[in-house]
Order: structure tokens, then C-alpha cells, then sequence
């Protein structure tokens, strides 16, 4: 059947004030996971008083993201776990709730990340590389296998069982990063305050900076794609877990021609949208101009300033000036003061990188395996 067979409300969230002084949470499509809806994306804005009471989202509602680059298609099931109170989300996200006997609503949370959901998505997204959406009727058309709902349970049940293994593996992995976070601290002391009074320097100052390139033509031009050529962009840098270490694109000869292709160790750092993530890379790749190549001098090691950034990453984006998509420039880089402690410490600290590394990659090896658990089941109920 199509999914408008399916009794659902089905309606867009709204605009609202910014702020963080009220009592309503507002969740943008950036908060949006199907893992969970993240609170520390969110922010507080104010009454509900002229907000349709049907558009405050309910337990058990599915929140799908009908546009963005990136967040496009993403869903995320609201349990009221976050935040006890009135709650909306913005126009970018499409609430679904469930009116009818026939469907379990958790069924059809897990059914909008089938391959077959993915490939419909592509199908019918509308709009520019920069600004993609996918319409509500085009959605209502999507076909769902749907049977007897005390299946669906067991359907859901199974599923449930098995991505909250894979949550658990995940929350793993940020408890090892946690602890390299308290490493630092330990030993470098809070790096915003220089509170172990270390020498400053400006970051120009223990390595060189620069932005990489595109110019003549845009630079997802098609002639310039497609060759053997690695081409990050801020993406694969925001969603590095510290080492880079695949690409999606690449660039042919005529597009490494207009480009540059920084080494093997270049920190690369965002200066728009995701501002100020960091990853190291493990090949040879071009990026552009969205994206900063870094190479330290004897002063200071790649890693200590990769970390260094993370803490100072949120003070950068608060910072950067309101405008359509926030950004900074390489001149704010250059400039940041950095506290340099001696070089052994740094090693020291480079060490400790090294062994939780190690064990981060097996659990990731494992991550994997549960991944592809996951989507097996996954084809199996829905394909």
C-alpha cells in the first residue's frame, strides 16, 4: 500500500523566535538522529500560545527531515526522554504521527531507513546541490509493506534489540574519546585559559596555514569530478573521527589542475558550515577553498593541535558572524593564540593517541559487523 493509505497526521513544524530563555523545546532537522533527537542541538524559545496545538510534537512521533544538505531524509522518533516539556520542530521537518490501529509506529520509523526509503529519497529530491527537499506528496506515494501489526511489534522488537547493541557499541567509542578529553586536560590543563601558563604563540606561528582551492569554475563541476584524484570536503572533515581516512569524490587531471594536493598528516579544519572541525589525513587529497590545510613546525605536534581546536571549536562557532551560512576566515585562524608545552609532553600525549586508536578500531571493526547485522534485518522485513 502507499503511505497515504496510512491515517497519519503528516504536517510540516514551524518558525519560531530564536533563543534559550523559554520553556519550549525547538528542534532543527540538524537535531535529528534516528538514534536519538540531540538535546544539544536544540535550543529553548518561548510560548506555545499561538502554536496549533496539533504541531506540538507528541510521544511516539516521527520526525523526518524534508530538506538540507545532509540531514535530508534523516528521521528520529520523539519518546519524550529529552525533555519532558512542549516541544516543535522546524519547517525543514516533517511531523508523522500515527491515527490508524493498523500501524505500530515504531514500524515505520525503522521503514523510513530502508535502502528502499534511501533510493526513493534520490528519486525525488527536488531543488539545487545547496538547497534539496523532498515533497510531501511524493512522500505519500512511497509503497510500505504493511502486516498485521502484531507483527509489525515483533518486527520492531527485533530491531529495537539490535540497534541498541549498536548504540551501545557507539557510546563506547565516546567514552574513549571522553577520556583522551581528560588526558588533555590533565595534561595541558584547560587550553582556553592556558591555565598551566604555557608559551603562546599564534598559530601561524607553529605551522602554516592555508586555504585549499577552487577556482575557475565551481568546483563540483562535472568536468572536473571523476578522476583518481581524492577530493575532501568539509563533510568527510566534519565526519572524520579524527583521522580522514575515506573520500566520496575525487577529482580528474583537469580538476587537479585548478586544485592542490595537500600530504598525508595535513590537519584540515573547516572554516564553513561545520566550523572549525578538524580530521588529519591518511592520503593524499585535494579540498577547497571551505576547507584549511595545517602543517605544524618543530613546535608543536599535529595531534596536540587537533585537540587543541576541539576545545576551542564551540567558542569559534559562537563567534563567527550571523550571515546565511556561518563561516570564518584564515586570518581568524592565524591569529588564535595557542599555549605550546614542550614537545615530550606532547609525544607523550601522541602515545596515549596511539594505543586508544588501537582499541577505537576494533570496536569500529565491530561496529561494522553490527551495522551490517542491522541492515540485514533491515532488507529482510522491509525489501
Amino acid at each position: 500500500m502507499k503511505i497515504k493509505d496510512i491515517n497519519l497526521f503528516f504536517e510540516k513544524g514551524i518558525n519560531c523566535k530564536k533563543g534559550n530563555q523559554g520553556e519550549v523545546l525547538f528542534i532543527p532537522s540538524g537535531a535529528v538522529f534516528p538514534e536519538k533527537i540531540k538535546e544539544d542541538k536544540c535550543h529553548k524559545t518561548f510560548s506555545t500560545e499561538n502554536i496549533p496545538k496539533d504541531k506540538l510534537i507528541r510521544k511516539n512521533d516521527i520526525l523526518f527531515n524534508s530538506g538540507g544538505v545532509g540531514t535530508l531524509g534523516r528521521v528520529g522518533f520523539y519518546n519524550k526522554d529529552i525533555w519532558s516539556g512542549d516541544a516543535i520542530c522546524d519547517p525543514f521537518v516533517f511531523i508523522i504521527r500515527n491515527n490508524d490501529i493498523k500501524l505500530y509506529s515504531k514500524y515505520l520509523f525503522y521503514y523510513f531507513q530502508t535502502d528502499q526509503v534511501k533510493r526513493n529519497i534520490v528519486k525525488y529530491t527536488v531543488g539545487s546541490t545547496g538547497i534539496t527537499s523532498i515533497r510531501k506528496k511524493d512522500i505519500l506515494n512511497f509503497s510500505i509493506n504493511l502486516p498485521e501489526v502484531e507483527q509489525q511489534k515483533k518486527i520492531a522488537q527485533i530491531l529495537d534489540i539490535d540497534d541498541n547493541l549498536r548504540q551501545k557499541r557507539k557510546e563506547q567509542l565516546a567514552l574513549l574519546d571522553d577520556y583522551l578529553k581528560s588526558v588533555f586536560l590533565e595534561m595541558f590543563g584547560d587550553p582556553v585559559l592556558n591555565s598551566k601558563k604555557w608559551l603562546i604563540k599564534k598559530l601561524n606561528e607553529v605551522g602554516n596555514l592555508d586555504r585549499g582551492i577552487s577556482k575557475n569554475r565551481p568546483r563540483n563541476a562535472s568536468e572536473l569530478l571523476g578522476g583518481p584524484y581524492p577530493l575532501i570536503q568539509t563533510g568527510d572533515v566534519a565526519n572524520s573521527d579524527y583521522y580522514i581516512k575515506e573520500f566520496k569524490n575525487t577529482y580528474s587531471k583537469l580538476g587537479l589542475l585548478q586544485s592542490r594536493m595537500w600530504p598525508i598528516g595535513t590537519l584540515c579544519i573547516t572554516i564553513a558550515a561545520n566550523i572549525a572541525k578538524t580530521g588529519i589525513l591518511t592520503f593524499e587529497a585535494c579540498f577547497p577553498d571551505s576547507v584549511v590545510g595545517f602543517k605544524p613546525n618543530n613546535l608543536v605536534r599535529t595531534e596536540y593541535v587537533q585537540w587543541w581546536m576541539f576545545f576551542l571549536q564551540k567558542i569559534l562557532e559562537e563567534k563567527a558572524p550571523e550571515s546565511a551560512q556561518k563561516n570564518i576566515n584564515l586570518g581568524i585562524l592565524r591569529s588564535l593564540d595557542i599555549p605550546v608545552p614542550p614537545v615530550e609532553l606532547q609525544n607523550k600525549f601522541l602515545s596515549i593517541i596511539e594505543q586508544v586508536e588501537k582499541t577505537k578500531q576494533k570496536m569500529r571493526d565491530s561496529l561494522s559487523e553490527m551495522d551490517n547485522h542491522f541492515n540485514a534485518l533491515m532488507q529482510r522485513y522491509f525489501e
